[in-house]
């Protein structure tokens, strides 16, 4: 079974109903990266960021995975799926994919401020005082601009074993993980889903300029005869 690795973004999860990384104007659902959205910011107001991710978390019970979603999850018939998503949200796994790194975090998980390898799952909101077993204040899991990004090696070693690569609802501007597509192997055909022109050179019969639930539509006619 061929193996088809996925890179996606905001795009996929804006059809769903959720708020984007950035809008813009530059803001994150009203409020600047630099309050919520750093080591900083959580030092220097922990209740404020507290506030801001579990207000997303309540979010997710709000929105549903989309069509593009739905169609990766049944892609898994056909092809060895690993998706690589730079999104914090659970919609990939609603949708029932399998393989599912996430590189930026997750909202529905929770971590020791101190030990980052401290982790465990979380549904509600989040407080003050709310403590991991090492004794430490939990935070959200979530790798905040200035932080190391635990998951991007094993990002690397599973794109260099794609048969075919597919990107989705992403600008491939925000780094590591637009540098992924470096990790392709020669030759390998590399497709992308987005209705804005892509930061990057891409060959017309590999472009797809649609949103990401009519583009997937499109790519899942187009690797019919990849299957085998």
């Amino acid at each position: 079974m061929q193996k088809l690795v996925v890179l996606t973004g905001a795009g996929i999860s804006a059809e769903s109903g959720v708020a984007t990384f950035r809008d813009s104007n530059g803001l994150w659902c009203n409020h600047r990266v630099e309050e919520v959205a750093t080591p900083e910011a959580w030092y220097k107001d922990k209740q404020l960021v507290l506030d801001f991710y579990n207000a997303r978390r309540r979010q997710l019970q709000e929105v549903a995975p989309n069509d593009a979603h739905k169609i990766l999850a049944e892609l898994e018939k056909d092809f060895e799926v690993t998706i690589i998503t730079q999104n914090v949200d659970d919609l990939h796994e609603r949708a029932g994919s399998a393989n599912i790194i996430h590189l930026h975090g997750e909202l529905k998980k929770a971590r020791s401020e101190k030990n980052e390898s401290i982790v465990l799952n979380w549904e509600g909101d989040m407080q003050l005082g709310d403590k991991a077993s090492d004794g430490s204040q939990l935070r959200p899991h979530i790798v905040w601009f200035g932080e190391a990004v635990p998951m991007i090696e094993k990002a690397m070693a599973v794109t260099t074993t794609a048969d075919i690569f597919l990107i989705v609802g992403t600008s491939l501007q925000v780094y590591p993980a637009a540098g992924l597509m470096n990790f392709v192997r020669p030759g390998t055909p590399v497709y992308l889903i987005d209705p804005n022109p892509p930061a990057v050179k891409f060959p017309r019969e590999f472009y797809i300029p649609m949103g990401a639930s009519e583009g997937m539509k499109v790519f899942r006619e187009k690797i019919k005869n990849y299957k085998c």
